[in-house]
């Protein structure tokens, strides 16, 4: 590192991709308020370098004890550095204004393992081509330190963008462009292809995306190209509309390797997706089929399959499941810790029954909005999972007080309690808080504070 102020600054010298004008820079510097380490993340903002004298006129050495201040520069770059990778973004850029030396030490690539951009103005496409050709700079071509990049919210992304981010990034290991619904298949493909350990993606909101794969065409018939295989291990596609069976298909063909999956109102996937999704991905922890409203007892039937792997599972607003899907995963799946069924109509007490009974270190329960779920299956609950510490029973309009105090006097380590819409008792609300001290209750009761 001793050679770090000595690099020749070979790379044009861009403006600002923040713009004075725009949303993302206020007073002349940038409005996030994120830290930048080592590890941690750096708003991506470009200056030109500073020329060697201190001629900003914040900074100008006007007297002997601001001389004496500058005593800074004679520590050795590594200790630069690490002060550095404290400093808020904001002044992370302000430092690179001082001098040609600082200017230097902010750019060093370990300040930037994570580039993020957001706001809907910002010229992303533009953004990411000058910040990789700055990042290239000692290893031309390939940014080998940069393993996140977060373009959140930037409806301005294109596929130019991320073509940009898998040339020159191949040690990426984390991509989220969630809301960028000018992403299509074209520039996933890209990504997955050129950047081999990518292992967290958040595509949500992208509603062009209909498949992952290592092949352009997107087809169920094309096995992985030469048997290689994906390494996502977290896919978030919620909000993508228009993903089918056959594209679920793709995705578990050549993504085996997932633990995480949230499929969040992707209105299409049915039970056949599903069926496909457990044949390959064998290894998921966590999966979401929310408000997918397709999804019936026959699709539990096979999420089943994961048995005890599967921790997380969320199923709200699946009106097709009743108690005989929910018997399913509480017969296989011995320790699913999360359960969100809020809106599952056809859940009875037999369900909770079986859930308690076979499931006993659930740790997270929604039964919201189950008008047929009352106090006799919260008795269930409270004699069997004595670890709950989350518990939604918001609009469940067959629960009472009752069933609230023997759930309040099993459960001590209750931390959320929600009965919004509920008929309870002022004096019940009041039992369950003298039972469980650190219980944080969400009522429409007025009379209770």
């Amino acid at each position: 590192d001793s050679d770090l102020s000595m690099r020749t600054l070979s790379t044009p010298s861009p403006a600002l991709i923040f713009p004075p004008n725009s949303p993302g820079f206020q007073n002349g510097r940038a409005s996030s308020t994120s830290s930048s380490s080592v590890t941690g993340e750096t708003v991506a903002m470009v200056h030109s370098p500073p020329p060697t004298r201190l001629t900003h006129p914040l900074i100008r050495l006007a007297s002997k004890h601001q001389k004496e201040q500058a005593n800074i520069d004679r520590l050795p770059d590594h200790s630069m550095i690490q002060i550095f990778s404290f400093l808020p973004t904001n002044q992370l850029c302000r430092c690179a204004h001082v001098c040609r030396r600082w200017y230097n030490l902010a750019w060093d690539p370990r300040l930037w393992r994570t580039i993020r951009l957001t706001g809907e103005t910002i010229n992303v496409d533009r953004a990411l081509k000058v910040l990789t050709r700055r990042l290239c700079q000692d290893t031309p071509n390939v940014c080998l330190m940069l393993e996140t990049v977060i373009v959140s919210g930037c409806r301005r992304l294109t596929d130019r963008g991320l073509y940009t981010i898998a040339q020159c990034c191949p040690e990426l290991r984390r991509l989220e462009v969630s809301g960028c619904y000018n992403i299509s298949n074209e520039a996933i493909f890209d990504v997955v292809s050129l950047c081999p350990n990518l292992e967290h993606l958040d595509v949500s909101g992208c509603s062009k995306v209909t498949c992952i794969s290592l092949t352009r065409e997107a087809s169920i018939k094309l096995s992985p190209l030469h048997g290689k295989q994906i390494s996502i291990r977290y896919l978030d596609m919620t909000d993508c509309f228009v993903l089918e069976d056959e594209g679920l298909h793709t995705i578990a063909v050549h993504c085996t390797q997932l633990t995480h999956l949230y499929l969040r109102r992707c209105v299409r996937i049915t039970d056949e997706g599903l069926r496909y999704l457990m044949i390959y991905c064998t290894s998921i922890k966590e999966l979401s089929v929310s408000d997918c409203r397709f999804v019936s007892d026959f699709g539990m039937r096979e999420i089943a399959k994961l048995e005890s792997r599967l921790r997380y599972l969320s199923i709200a607003h699946c009106g097709r499941i009743t108690d005989v899907g929910i018997r399913y995963i509480a017969k296989y799946c011995s320790k699913l810790r999360y359960l969100n069924a809020r809106g599952c109509e056809g859940i009875t007490d037999h369900g909770v029954e079986y859930l308690a009974k076979n499931c006993t270190k659930l740790k997270s329960l929604d039964i919201g909005k189950c008008p047929l779920v009352s106090d006799t299956g919260l008795e269930f609950l409270a004699l069997n999972c004595f670890n709950l510490k989350r518990l939604s029973l918001k609009s469940c309009e067959s629960i009472t007080g009752q069933g609230l105090q023997i759930v309040a006097a099993n459960c001590f380590d209750l931390q959320m309690l929600n009965v919004q819409d509920c008929d309870v008792t002022v004096d019940a609300l009041r039992f369950v808080k003298r039972h469980c001290k650190r219980c944080i209750i969400e009522h429409t009761n007025p009379a209770f504070f």
